[in-house]
């Protein structure tokens, strides 16, 4: 198991058939039902994201000062810098921008620091550069809120600076011309989710005013879609507008270097989706910043040349493949160094011949790993650049504000940042940070939580049910890809695929086979094998292949399937904690009459008057079963027990972990169909 704990959603069956009766196909109508929808008309808004309203960008504040220092920029003909980051939230904000300004007469430079030399952010050594050459105004987009002497310095030279960015703001704001942040203090701007790309757009969009801005929307929005994916923003208000507008442009591309990189990724006959930008488009773009070449990336995005499109999209392909050669070579010497050592609450691992660009994926897949935390440091020369990801709710960016006296500079959001620290105080900081994670978990593991929308019958696990799903896109936080869970599945057959990185599955449930795929998991280490039952957690999606379509699970976790009994018990246990039933197991846990008048005749029988009777439930149940010729359900026998109690007809005790039965042998008849227990599950029957 990868997570500690599955929480299943349970759909209201009566929300459910609402939505099935307003023409829901019913595995959407129970997911959404799960997620909490109510009518018809909420699920259409949900499913219509492009319904939703765009925010006016002079709502931001410092927008006003940005857009007018732009627009003087241009009017004056100033050589203006477009000063990005090299993920792709940056990349894609830097082609925004530069293509809108170079569109509108401007004299553009577009410019993204290497990240193994210059790291991220605004630095001396660029601004001064840039100078040089002339430029005048900096703007930035996807960084700068926390370069406050990076922007005095430029003031120093005369260059002007305007701020936008997305990231966390510290206690002091640059001293720039203007500064656009949603989450700066003060900012009325409603929706604080947007991406880097998202307030560059804004910044486009306000520069050309609102007569032009619709044009501004319509030839960015996909670059704004790719960039807001790849940076796991909520989608939810306007950047569910804005993905969906902008997936819409990119099916088909009218980029010619995204649409080869879109058919060299395998994604040329397929449209695209949320998913597929999350993991094929963003990762191959990623890693022309992760290894050093933002620069390619961001050519791709602009050219117009047929041939170098192609040769940029191969580059970048090959760039992915590298980055996921190292990757897995630091992540296989992690592991084997924290099986060496003991685990503190934070994982703190340092290396000097780490790749900085790969260790952020490390950091996470060792967080999912270890269920903590984890920061990744790379040293030279006496100086260590980390990347962290978080784990169980932790905030970096208040831990690492929290341990702000040892580092040299740090930035980033809740869920991933970076630092600089110097190599001497990295014991410190490691003990800084295990104490902070401690003093948050209280003395408890981290959450371990897998979120499903439900336990799916396999019959429901058709091409046509599943299809329907996709007009849920654009999924992401706030709206995540649908998780579903199948119980007690057999594993038919299991292989290693793709040089032995994946795991091929084919499962069965009730007569009906199911493909399968668990992507960087191993079987073996996993203590799977085929005729073993488990139950499993997964995507589903629909996989093509010479032109045919087929229903395939994309595993997120399995763990080992419970017995019937064990079953039958979680039952009973969630009934009596009052917790909402489905139908199924209210008709599972009701008793029929003809089990009542076995018990009762077995215990007029066994029941002494000089004593009780005492058992264990399991044996009783058992021997009621055999004298009635039944079937065999403790949990049942054990509400039958209940419910004679409640109704007088029985004194019953527990006491270490076996039953005491007294019969009372009262006169007349009693009805037990007045029984409070039994009207709670009927009532749930009658829903």
């Amino acid at each position: 198991m990868k997570y500690r704990q599955w929480s299943v959603a349970s759909p209201d069956a009566a929300l459910r058939s609402a939505l099935e009766g307003a023409g829901l196909p019913p595995l959407l109508a129970s997911i959404l039902a799960a997620r909490g929808i109510h009518s018809g008309d909420q699920a259409q808004q949900l499913l219509s994201p492009g319904g939703e309203s765009l925010l006016s960008p002079l709502l931001m504040l410092g927008m006003d000062q940005a857009a007018a220092r732009v627009r003087l920029a241009l009017e004056r003909g100033e050589q203006i810098a477009v000063y990005g980051d090299y993920d792709v939230d940056g990349i894609t904000a830097t082609c925004l921008l530069t293509e809108f300004l170079s569109g509108e007469g401007g004299a553009v430079l577009p410019y993204i620091p290497g990240r193994l030399e210059e790291g991220y952010g605004l630095n001396r050594e660029a601004i001064a550069s840039l100078a040089r050459q002339g430029v005048t105004l900096i703007v930035t987009v996807d960084c700068g809120i926390t370069a406050v002497d990076e922007v005095a310095f430029a003031s120093q030279l005369g260059v002007d600076v305007v701020i936008t960015d997305h990231h966390t703001c510290k206690g002091i704001l640059p001293d720039a011309v203007a500064v656009v942040d949603p989450h700066q203090p003060g900012c009325p701007y409603p929706f604080k989710g947007l991406a880097g790309v998202g307030v560059a757009l804004k910044l486009a969009m306000a520069v050309a005013g609102s007569e032009r801005a619709c044009k501004v929307w319509e030839s960015s929005c996909d670059l704004a879609a790719i960039g807001t994916v790849a940076d796991v923003m909520p989608m939810t208000g306007e950047n569910r507008r804005i993905v969906s507008a902008g997936l819409a442009r990119l099916n088909p591309s009218r980029r010619l270097g995204l649409a080869r990189l879109i058919s060299l990724s395998g994604q040329g006959d397929r449209p695209i989706s949320s998913v597929s930008v999350g993991y094929t488009l963003a990762p191959r773009i990623n890693a022309s910043g992760r290894m050093g070449r933002a620069e390619a990336a961001l050519e791709l995005l602009m050219t117009g040349d047929p041939e170098r499109a192609e040769e940029l999209a191969q580059e970048l392909c090959a760039l992915n493949r590298e980055r996921q050669t190292v990757e897995g070579e630091i992540f296989q010497q992690c592991v084997q160094r924290l099986g060496e050592a003991p685990q503190a609450e934070a994982l703190v691992l340092a290396g000097r011949a780490w790749h900085q660009g790969v260790v952020g994926i490390v950091a996470s897949r060792l967080a999912e790993k270890y269920a903590r935390p984890c920061f990744m440091i790379c040293l030279d020369q006496g100086m260590g650049k980390g990347s962290c990801r978080s784990w169980g709710g932790i905030n970096l960016f208040e831990l690492l504000e929290e341990c702000a006296p040892l580092l040299e500079s740090f930035g980033g959001h809740a869920l991933a940042a970076g630092f600089t620290v110097r190599e001497e105080r990295i014991p410190a900081l490691a003990q800084a940070l295990a104490q902070a994670v401690a003093e948050r978990a209280q003395g408890t593991e981290l959450p371990s939580v897998l979120e499903a929308d439900g336990v799916v019958p396999p019959e429901l696990l058709t091409v046509e049910e599943v299809s329907a799903l996709d007009r849920l896109e654009p999924c992401g936080v706030g709206n995540p890809r649908p998780v579903l869970v199948l119980s007690g599945v057999q594993i038919h057959s299991m292989a290693q695929v793709g040089r032995g990185r994946h795991l091929k599955l084919k499962l069965e449930s009730r007569g009906i086979l199911l493909d399968a795929i668990w992507f960087s998991a191993d079987g073996g280490e996993l203590g799977l094998s085929p005729g073993c039952r488990v139950d499993a957690a997964f995507y589903p999606q629909i996989n093509e292949f010479r032109g045919c379509r087929s229903v395939q699970l994309q595993i997120i976790d399995l763990r080992p399937a419970p017995s019937r009994a064990q079953l039958e018990q979680a039952i009973y246990d969630k009934y009596r904690r009052d917790e909402a039933l489905t139908p199924q197991e209210a008709r599972f846990l009701l008793p029929s009459r003809e089990e009542f008048v076995c018990l009762w005749k077995w215990l007029d029988r066994h029941c002494s008057p000089s004593g009780p009777l005492e058992d264990t439930l399991p044996r009783i149940s058992r021997a009621v079963a055999r004298s009635g010729r039944q079937v065999e359900v403790p949990a049942r026998t054990l509400l039958c027990l209940e419910v004679l109690e409640e109704r007088g007809l029985i004194q019953l005790g527990r006491s270490a972990g076996r039953l005491q039965i007294t019969l009372n042998r009262l006169e007349g008849k009693v009805d037990l169909d007045a029984s409070l227990l039994l009207r709670r599950l009927r009532d749930v029957l009658r829903e």
